[in-house]
Order: structure tokens, then C-alpha cells, then sequence
């Protein structure tokens, strides 16, 4: 019975990280989600600075918590990186762990930056009208 929670756990995880992941990147888009998507990505820089300070920068705690699921189900030999995780777990391909790092920093610092010129604009806009 064990078994059967630790799966509805780890199917939650892949389905609820893949999709904040996304949100992260591209909620901005989405008038009526940018003030929720701002909030989201500042919690996301905030565990990987903030709590990374204790637990190694870059730290996020879903993957914690979905690999600690993942141990329990055998799993082994997972990356510090969800996103390269998720990349082996959807093309069998093993990409390089520094390129996935740079290139997952790099995309969520644009989405922030998007975020935050998104929101400012909208606060100018409703201030105008």
C-alpha cells in the first residue's frame, strides 16, 4: 500500500514541478497570471539563493522532496538538476549538467526580467487608465 502512495507522489511531482516549471517561464504571458507568475518566480530565485545558502545553492525544494520519492521507488543516480533529470527522463539522453545549470538560470533570470517589465507595465497602464 506503501508502493501505491509513493507513486500517486511521484506522478504528482512530474505533472506539478514540469508545470511551474513552464509557469515560471512563460506565465508572464498570461495577463491575468503575471502578478501570480512574478510571485512564483521571486519563490523560486528565493529557494535557490535563500535556501540555498543551507542546502547548496541552487537548491529547490520540490526536487528534494521528488527525489526523496524517487529513492524510496529504487530509483538511483539522479542529477542535482530536475531539468536535466526531466530532459533523461523524456529523450533517454543524459545532457551536460553545466550547460542544463547555465541554461535554466539563464532562461529564469529572462522570464523574471519579463515578469517584472510585465507587471511594472500593467501598474503604468492601470495608473494612465
Amino acid at each position: 500500500m506503501m508502493d501505491f502512495g509513493l507513486h500517486i507522489a511521484n506522478y504528482f511531482f512530474y505533472a506539478f514541478h514540469t508545470v511551474l516549471i513552464l509557469f515560471n517561464l512563460f506565465g508572464w504571458l498570461i495577463p491575468k497570471m503575471r502578478r501570480l507568475n512574478l510571485i512564483s518566480l521571486l519563490a523560486t530565485f528565493g529557494s535557490w539563493g535563500l535556501l540555498g545558502v543551507w542546502k547548496g545553492w541552487g537548491y529547490c525544494f520540490l526536487t528534494d522532496w521528488h527525489y526523496r520519492v524517487l529513492r524510496a521507488l529504487g530509483e538511483r543516480g539522479m542529477p542535482s538538476s530536475y531539468v536535466a533529470f526531466i530532459v533523461d527522463k523524456i529523450t533517454g539522453l543524459s545532457p551536460d549538467i553545466h550547460l542544463v545549470d547555465l541554461s535554466t538560470v539563464g532562461l529564469a533570470l529572462l522570464a523574471l526580467l519579463c515578469s517584472i517589465w510585465t507587471n511594472l507595465r500593467n501598474a503604468k497602464l492601470k495608473k494612465i487608465g
